[in-house]
């Protein structure tokens, strides 16, 4: 077991993560075990934690027969047979609550999540195969989407439920601030918005661990962005308010326990450096902006890689809204939309 110390910089106590099938023991009662995704970034970490007679899962990987089949393996294999006592999901994504309705059926168990990650995952799987909206057409092409592009996204449309199965009609909500004990042990709620609406983060003081979701990762950054259900969203403002609540309320010497990537040490140090790095990002795109441009026209400020197809598109174009509804709200940036509904960013 690694040593539990205060890290004044980022390092890694495990050599590698659990293979799919297996576990890895980070702590007393609490499992590591991952499960692949079939995306380029090809995997979720979920967590397992002993729970009176059974065990309390923390996501749940998205819903596949590939990932039934892996959560066999593992109720047979490393969860030793017991059952599952209730499914806890830090938010709505695909990866962290597919197998959540999977799971809370066959083990007649309780989901928690927080409200607002309940409510709008309902909200998304409802759109599965729908027609895309006029208003998400209208935001696509307020961003700079060519014809193209928009008919794409039309086609695509609808997929987010895809990879859920259904979820259970009813769920226990959990709050910020909320106490409850896992098997032998306290852990404590710790909410953050930006990456989804009310994404719930989980504090053991007694074992020092801190299972981060997609609110803190190593090496990358989490996706924060505007979508068309709410265009004038700030999800970075909270963003970046969430990531100083956690360094400022979590202690430094907890091992991480993030959704993708691997474990680590050295939490106030990450969460400087995605500040940092989300500032840098400002000043890259106000420089950008010196003259009029869409949305689409300022991706290379803010990302390395080329951006090409209708789902890495959406993202970007949600990611880089989302950075400029910032600075508007700042008033370092102004917006003038033409007669063709496009907008145009420039710096103040």
């Amino acid at each position: 077991m690694p040593s539990l110390q205060i890290h004044s910089e980022i390092s890694f106590p495990f050599d590698a993560p659990p293979k799919p099938g297996e576990s890895r023991e980070v702590a007393e009662g609490v499992l590591w075990l991952r499960i692949p995704m079939p995306f380029v970034l090809d995997h979720i970490n979920i967590f397992a934690i002993a729970d009176g007679d059974g065990w309390a899962i923390i996501d749940t990987g998205l819903e596949n027969p590939e990932t039934a089949t892996i959560w066999r393996d593992l109720l047979k294999g490393p969860l030793q047979g017991k059952p599952i006592t209730r499914v806890i999901a830090t938010h709505m994504h695909p990866d962290h609550i597919g197998m959540a309705g999977w799971l809370t059926r066959r083990f007649d168990c309780r989901l928690w999540m927080t409200r607002l990650e309940y409510l709008n995952c309902r909200v998304l799987v409802s759109d599965t195969m729908r027609q895309a909206p006029i208003d998400a057409i209208r935001f696509c092409k307020s961003a700079g989407w060519s014809d193209d592009e928009v008919d794409d996204y039309r086609t695509n449309f609808g997929n987010y439920g895809k990879f859920i199965h259904p979820l259970p009609d009813s769920f226990k909500r959990i709050r910020d601030g909320d106490s409850f004990h896992i098997g032998k042990h306290e852990w404590k709620v710790v909410v953050g918005n930006g990456h989804s609406p009310e994404h719930a983060c989980f504090h053991c003081p007694d074992l020092k661990l801190f299972i981060s979701g997609d609110q803190v990762i190593p090496g990358i950054s989490s996706n924060i962005s505007v979508y068309p259900l709410e265009p004038d969203a700030n999800p970075m403002h909270g963003w970046l308010k969430s990531l100083a609540r956690v360094r400022d309320t979590v202690p430094d010497d907890v091992m991480v326990l993030p959704s993708h990537k691997t474990a680590f040490y050295g939490l106030h140090t990450r969460v400087n450096d995605l500040l940092d790095e989300h500032h840098t990002d400002f000043g890259k795109l106000k420089e950008a902006l010196s003259e009029p441009k869409r949305a689409v026209d300022v991706f290379d400020s803010l990302f390395a890689t080329q951006i090409q197809g209708t789902q890495l598109l959406h993202l970007a174009t949600g990611e880089c809204v989302a950075n400029l509804n910032y600075l508007e709200s700042l008033g370092q940036i102004k917006r003038k939309r033409d007669k063709d509904g496009v907008d145009w960013f420039q710096k103040v």
